[in-house]
């Protein structure tokens, strides 16, 4: 998923902030295959953050993350969570982000196109 999904031209209106831009990376509302992470764990995954952002609020919401939906994340692979920061935003955002996630809720997709 990417963040954040605002309307065209309300960016320059609001501050987005990294609580908000975690917020809506994990929002199944704003992921690109229709599949609930809910139902599933995520195997490994990865958040790319651009714009000035301070790694240390990046890592601490993720951990909040984390902590908050362990039942969501596999206990057997540790550091399943990688962040990464680019200093340079995207043209006409002050910061953005961006999440791909491995997690075994993907089944629910492929089960109803097996269906079909």
């Amino acid at each position: 998923g990417f963040a954040p999904l605002t309307s065209r031209g309300a960016h320059s209106f609001r501050a987005v902030t990294v609580p908000e831009l975690t917020q809506q990376m994990f929002d199944p509302k704003n992921m690109m295959a229709a599949s609930d992470f809910r139902n599933g764990r995520y195997l490994t995954c990865s958040a790319i953050f651009r714009g000035k952002v301070s790694m240390k609020e990046v890592e601490d919401q993720m951990r909040n993350v984390q902590n908050k939906n362990s039942s969501y994340f596999v206990e057997w692979i540790p550091n399943n969570v990688q962040t990464a920061l680019c200093s340079i935003p995207p043209r006409g955002l002050k910061m953005s982000s961006t999440f791909v996630g491995n997690s075994t809720s993907i089944q629910e997709l492929f089960k109803r196109i097996g269906d079909q």
